[in-house]
């Protein structure tokens, strides 16, 4: 691409929408182009707030926005794939949401899509861009903790009681595996790659999904990770990277600001603070990407996303849990 800046449209208005619009409003090389909602009265009110100009009552219509380079798809999880796959039809990259989509087979469609229109794609999965996670990945294959035996890492809160709402609808593919689970496994992926086995539970709550869950993930060299999430429970939000020589420990590790090496009997803590709320590392990522011609970022390959779902999808069958119309 040339180097005027690259031009955004935001497709959904919820909060996490917000959250990627002030983040690409702190970017010179970002522009904030277009927004795309289901209702114009959406629309208008999200490009009002974050001075949008061009302002799309459908998806549809951001999709065909010739003013638009690449788009970010924020809906529920269930409107992921389909819209990812209208707005590669279109000729768009697209960075979309985590989970990618709802199962394996819906995330290899998309990747497919992509590579046969020779688009950018990547999973939104911000974590994995913020500087402390980059530096703890660097600490891990630096050697300064040892071999890498064990990885524990939980996300969970308690989320009111809504059964309509996305987080416990099924329809919605609620549940905490695929809204902040996802965190835990990508991580593992992140620090240990791709786990030759899988044992989990959860616990299904009323409406059908899962409220609770645990996984663990054995890997051929006997390494291990620990995984919880939950939408019903609160948990500490901590991870923990444990090494033949030490340990590096990342409280609030998806939002990740700091964390604290721990190895010959000393402790050092690492500030990685950032000004932002932490997504604008992602876009810039996916800028960097659009102006070198690639169509997948090294951080979070296609088939690794794809890779990850597949683990959700095997934990999920574990339990039983299908969502309507998979």
């Amino acid at each position: 691409m040339s180097n005027r800046k690259i031009r955004w449209g935001i497709l959904g208005t919820g909060n996490i929408a917000n959250k990627m619009a002030d983040a690409l409003k702190s970017l010179e090389d970002a522009e904030l182009a277009a927004v795309g909602s289901r209702t114009n009265e959406k629309a208008e009110a999200f490009g009002e707030k974050h001075s949008i100009p061009r302002r799309h009552g459908s998806y549809q219509a951001l999709a065909d926005d010739p003013e638009v380079d690449i788009i970010y798809v924020c809906t529920p999880h269930t409107l992921h794939a389909e819209n990812t796959l209208m707005c590669l039809e279109r000729g768009k990259a697209v960075l979309c949401e985590k989970p990618f989509t709802v199962n394996a087979s819906q995330a290899r469609a998309a990747v497919a899509k992509a590579r046969e229109r020779g688009l950018f794609l990547m999973e939104a999965m911000w974590t994995r861009f913020l500087p402390a996670m980059r530096k703890c990945r660097e600490i891990v294959r630096s050697g300064r903790v040892g071999e890498v035996r064990m990885l524990q890492a939980d996300f969970g809160f308690r989320a009111g009681w809504d059964p309509q709402g996305r987080l416990l609808n099924p329809e919605l593919a609620g549940g905490g595996l695929l809204d902040v689970g996802v965190y835990c496994v990508s991580l593992a992926y992140f620090l240990l790659g791709a786990p030759s086995r899988l044992e989990s539970l959860a616990h299904i709550g009323e409406t059908g999904v899962d409220e609770q869950n645990a996984l663990l993930l054995g890997y051929p060299g006997g390494e291990i990770a620990i995984l919880s999430s939950a939408v019903r429970t609160n948990t500490p939000h901590v991870a923990f990277v444990m090494g033949t020589e030490g340990m590096i420990r990342i409280p609030a590790f998806w939002c990740a600001r700091e964390l604290t090496v721990i190895s010959g009997g000393q402790e050092e803590r690492i500030e990685a603070g950032y000004p932002g709320n932490g997504f604008e590392f992602q876009a810039m990522e996916a800028i960097r990407c659009l102006r070198e011609g690639l169509t997948e970022s090294e951080t979070i390959p296609l088939d690794e996303s794809i890779a990850i779902m597949e683990t959700m999808d095997r934990a999920r069958e574990q339990w039983g849990l299908k969502y309507p119309g998979e």
